[in-house]
This record gives C-alpha cells, structure tokens and sequence, in this order.
C-alpha cells in the first residue's frame, strides 16, 4: 500500500465520508419541542441503509480502488466503477430525503451535511479524473537527490533506491555513472593481469533525456531482447533511471543494481 498513490480527489473522498458519519448522529429532522432521531434510531431506518451506508461503502471503494490492480475486478466492474454508482445512488436517495420531508417538520442538519456529503461523493466519483486540481497527487513524492558526480561518495542520509542513494550494506560502493550508463563492476583482484579497457555503454537515442521516475503500483520488467522473460519487478515508492524510450509508451529502466529491462506500461508514472 503506497499512500502517495493517493490523488486530492482522494482525500475529498475520505473527508466526505468522515462528514458523512458525523451527519448519520445529528438529528435528520428536526421540530418545535420535537427530538427527532438521528438516522441510527429507529425512525431513521429508511435513511441509514439508503443513504448513510450506501456512502461508506461507496467512498471504502473508491479508496480500495487506488490501491489494487486495474485487472481486479468484481463482477466485471472495477472497484472504482462499483463506488461511483453508489456514490450517486446515495446522492440521489438523500435528495429525495430533502424533497420529501415533511410538511410539519423542519430539514435536521443530519440531513443536510448528509446530503452534501454524498454530492461530495458523487462529483469526485464522477469527474475526479477530468479535474487538474483533484487529479493531482495527494502527497507529494520527495523530490530526487542531486547525483554526485562520477566518482563522488553518496549523499548523507540519502536513502537506498533513490537517486544518489546508498549502496546495500556489505556491498563494494560503486561510482555513480553519467544518465543512461551502466554501472561499471569492480575488478576483482587476480595474478594476472586486468584489462582496463572497458566496452562502451549503448548511449540512448539523440532526443531523449534520462530521467528519474517512480511507478504508482508494482509492475513487470521485461529483459530487452524483447522475450517475455521478467527480470525484475520496479516497486513503488523506489526511483529508478529511465535510460531510452522505445516507442510511445515503452522505456528502458534500469534498477538500483544495475540490471536494464524494458518497462511495457508506464502509465501513471511520476517524473522525478
């Protein structure tokens, strides 16, 4: 579970539903010398099950969305989609509860926090993605460390897997290479003698830059002669170097240890 995988419409969505459960205690109607229930009571039994737990279950969804893989699905529907037609099923239902109130009784502030919380809900479902403002990352990822230059020590406290980080302990520190190059091994010590001549690192393509990038869920690297045979898998919250692009929506990644693969799916991947 990454929590920065989270988006701001995101968190309109947990503050929804903590305002929705606030409402769900407050009385729904409200009268002169009357103490209307909240919807927990009895007389709330029509409004609980219609709008008040329609609109948890919707925002759990939504949530739980964020953090399984789009190929997961329940009746062949994604999480998401399941929560967006709660969402406005709960919406509608409290509405109504607005329309049809009472003639003798006054609208409760249960009902009307009720009633904006699941519009809440609903607008965030519905157009959450269309929205730059909450489309945008709820916490921000840390921005990369600067790389040292060829040879230099990491940064300290820099942390392993990001950009100039550090090597894993009981490891012989390797010097950082220039974007798109390959970490050079360490010779190990022998009689005879090393050759110091190094075979050169496939440079990338002319007009593209390397860049750090961060995945939003785990996903697959590919080797690179084009086989279906995985080499790694890119975890998230761990930048890795982005080193060529084949294609539109293909890149060539290469991990803390050196190993490259090509990344098949890079939607929804942060840019360091």
């Amino acid at each position: 579970m990454n929590i920065r995988s989270l988006t701001r419409g995101d968190g309109v969505v947990i503050g929804a539903a903590v305002l929705l459960f606030i409402a769900s205690f407050l009385d729904f109607y409200s009268a002169t010398g009357v103490d209307m229930p909240s919807a927990w009571n009895a007389a709330g039994s029509l409004v609980l099950p219609s709008v008040f737990l329609i609109g948890f279950i919707a925002a759990g969804l939504l949530i739980a969305g964020r953090f399984q893989p789009e190929t997961r699905k329940v009746l062949g529907l994604p999480l998401a989609a399941w929560g967006s037609v709660l969402a406005v099923s709960a919406a509608w239902s409290a509405l109504w509860s607005l329309i049809k109130c009472p003639a003798l009784v006054d609208l409760g502030a249960g009902a009307i926090l009720a009633f904006l919380a699941t519009l809440a809900l609903a607008g965030v479902a519905l157009f959450s993605a269309k929205v730059p403002a909450l489309a945008g990352q709820l916490v921000p990822d840390p921005k990369p460390a600067a790389v040292p230059p060829y040879g230099g020590q990491p940064q300290p406290g820099a942390g392993y897997g990001y950009p100039g980080g550090q090597q894993p302990y009981g490891s012989t520190p390797q010097p950082v290479p220039p974007y798109g190059g390959t970490p050079t091994p360490t010779p190990a010590p022998g009689p005879g003698p090393q050759d110091a001549h190094q075979a050169p690192a496939p440079a990338p393509a002319a007009d593209f830059t390397p860049f750090w990038f961060a995945v939003p869920v785990a996903r697959p690297l590919f080797a690179e002669d084009g086989s279906p045979t995985q080499i790694a898998e890119l975890a998230p919250g761990t930048w890795y170097l982005a080193v060529e692009q084949r294609g539109a929506a293909t890149l060539v990644a290469q991990t803390q240890d050196g190993r490259r693969g090509v990344l098949n799916d890079t939607s929804g991947i942060q840019r360091g």
